[in-house]
């Protein structure tokens, strides 16, 4: 669904790093800019008659530049036919069929929708006895010594700073070795394999000698949770301890990152600090808001010496005098502060949770808000959660049912039967594999009940509660596929159906590959279908359970009460499958409720500060002005 520009922006340098640092907007203008860096160098080496050796990775980060480079072979000629590969790493060990596999992950997401003799393909082996590991390594660095070595190196980075599976502490002169994974990596893994557990303990991967022996390297970066790992990585001296800083010492090496994975960079967080600044009012919010935070003063206190002392007297300059300009920034803030979200005269509001919890946990108490101050409210659950319940959760439900039914004397031999059926499932699925088709309907249903019970508690009817079951969710695993047409029109047609004058989704639209940026995708390009016929509702993004937008970034700040909070915490608490442990908590290991309520309480604080009213807790809001 994302369209393909005919000129993509080469986005643009930043200042302040050791180590080249390109930033664009947007995940698909990252895939995009670098795939057509590798189509540029393969292109120029066929006209040569020369071959072109790329290092390649596998994973979520580099999946957007596989799908263009597969769209470019597919509709404009882009011969890869002497191109020859080497892959960074592989699990082991590691069955190559494996769902778990990168040999076949590197099959089914590029390979087999390009060019590329099989025999120029080079994945390392996960497959392979222990006793021969170590000559397998050998024999691997010997051919990309025999290919010419790598012109092209192609990288992500973890959140460890580890390139490849070359963890914390890996020399620059390490070569292509079995390695012990780190608990970071295996947890940052941990949501592909069902559970940390089943994640395994080594790997196989390219050293970072290897790397730095590449002729050029890109190491792409996406997403808010990146950002602070690439502030190291490009800002702070290199150290063993976070491998990609190795990699400044590279004459061709450069990170090309989206915004959301440069936000903690100098130049961008506050660039007025390397630069001169054509100064906008989002750049004076921004450095003034920035500079209440180093004097920890309220905007109302600022004095001409904390601009003068704090490299911002240019700012005073030219957007002074001072008072005119605390007042500015002030009511900027203020206007921002909302009692009645969707206006004082009853309408249909429409709220998109991508999870069955993403509604409470993100914006439950402007849900509940909503709901009391008369509109009529709709929450669109758009996919079923399923593959986000323990077994034991699905057992004790199933066991519940039967014992309900024993209990009135309507049990029946078709009951058992099927009991029994889904326990021999639980009980027979292998580790790490997805759960059968039977299984994921009776954890769907856990999770729509406790979505149902979670809206209520917010005040939502149940006849008001819509579960899309969106298909680019349904295939039982982690992994998604391409939002399509279909997704598209479930959405629309919901949109056409209930005529809302306000939309919310989720407005984390920089991980590329995860539901809430795909889910966000298929909502966008609903609303520009309905927008032909007339309706213009105002659509509005929330942040998930992660992060929050920075106070320069709100435009709708939605105060909570004591009592409104503890209600949310109600709903949320209704998740009961996703209470206490999370089978996905993602990087932060909090419960849902306790992420939620301090979130909104540091952003009510946050507002304090300033010197703005003071608030219980705060649900923060942008409107809808990018594209995806």
């Amino acid at each position: 669904m994302i369209s393909q520009p005919d000129s993509v922006d080469a986005g643009r340098l930043v200042a302040a790093t050791r180590i080249p640092v390109r930033v664009l907007e947007f995940s698909d203008e990252v895939a995009i800019y670098v795939a057509r860096q590798i189509a540029a160098l393969v292109r120029e080496r066929n006209a040569a008659s020369q071959p072109t050796v790329l290092g390649l990775p596998t994973g979520s980060t580099p999946i957007g530049v596989y799908r263009e480079l597969v769209r470019m072979h597919r509709d404009e000629g882009l011969d890869l036919s002497r191109v020859t590969t080497f892959n960074l790493d592989e699990y082991w060990p590691m069955d190559p069929q494996s769902i778990h596999s990168y040999q076949r992950w590197m099959r089914e997401n590029f390979f087999e929708h390009v060019n590329i003799p099989d025999s120029q393909i080079n994945i390392p082996r996960g497959d392979i006895l222990r006793k021969d590991v170590t000559a397998f390594c050998r024999d691997y660095e010997a051919r990309i010594q025999a290919a010419g070595g790598i012109d092209l190196q192609l990288l992500g980075i973890g959140r460890t700073g580890h390139v490849g599976f070359n963890e914390p502490g890996s020399p620059p002169d390490c070569r292509t070795r079995i390695v012990t994974l780190d608990r970071v990596t295996r947890k940052d893994a941990a949501s592909s394999f069902y559970g940390e557990d089943h994640v395994p303990l080594r790997a196989i991967t390219m050293g970072v000698g290897t790397i730095l022996d590449a002729r050029r390297i890109i190491i792409i970066a996406l997403g808010e949770h990146k950002a602070s790992i690439v502030r190291r990585a490009v800002e702070e001296e290199p150290c063993l301890e976070i491998v990609a800083s190795e990699l400044q010492e590279h004459p061709q090496a450069e990170f090309v990152v989206d915004a959301a994975a440069a936000a903690k960079l100098t130049d961008v967080r506050s660039p007025w600090l390397n630069q001169r600044i054509d100064w906008t009012p989002e750049l004076e919010k921004r450095a003034v808001i920035w500079l209440c935070q180093k004097t920890q003063k309220p905007i109302s206190k600022l004095e001409g010496r904390d601009f003068l002392e704090h490299h911002l007297a240019d700012l005073l300059h030219e957007c002074g005098p001072l008072e005119h300009m605390r007042q500015r920034v002030f009511e900027s803030l203020a206007d921002t502060i909302c009692t009645q979200p969707a206006g004082s005269t009853p309408q249909t509001v429409l709220v998109f949770s991508p999870h069955p919890d993403d509604d409470v946990i993100s914006m439950g108490g402007t849900l509940i808000t909503l709901a009391e101050q008369g509109h009529d409210v709709h929450v669109a659950y758009m996919t079923s959660g399923n593959i986000a319940v323990f077994d034991h959760d699905a057992l004790r439900h199933v066991d519940y049912v039967c014992e309900f039914l024993d209990l009135f004397g309507a049990n029946n031999p078709e009951m058992i039967q099927l009991e029994q059926h889904i326990k021999h499932l639980v009980a027979n699925k292998q580790p790490g594999v997805p759960d059968a088709p039977d299984v994921l309907k009776v954890k769907g249903l856990i999770r729509k009940t406790e979505a149902v019970a979670a809206a209520l508690t917010a005040g939502v009817k149940e006849e008001c509660c819509h579960f899309l079951d969106m298909p680019f969710y349904q295939t039982g695993l982690v992994k998604k596929n391409p939002i399509g047409e279909v997704d598209v029109t479930i959405v629309a047609d919901l949109l056409t159906k209930l005529q809302p004058a306000q939309v919310y989704l989720a407005g984390d639209l920089s991980d590329p590959h995860g539901t809430h940026r795909m889910c966000a995708e298929a909502i966008i390009a609903a609303v520009k279908q309905v927008q032909a016929s007339g309706l213009q509702p105002e659509v509005w993004l929330y942040r998930g359970a992660w992060q929050e937008y920075e106070p320069h970034e709100i435009e709708r700040a939605v105060p909570l009460s004591p009592e409104i909070t503890q209600r949310k915490k109600q709903a949320i608490f209704k998740h009961e499958s996703q209470k206490d442990a999370a089978l996905f908590p993602g990087h932060d290991e909090r419960e849902f409720w306790v992420r939620a309520e301090e979130r909104t309480k540091h952003t009510a604080r946050i507002f304090n500060d300033l010197g703005l009213p003071e608030f219980y807790a705060i649900e923060s809001f942008r409107r809808l002005r990018e594209k995806l």
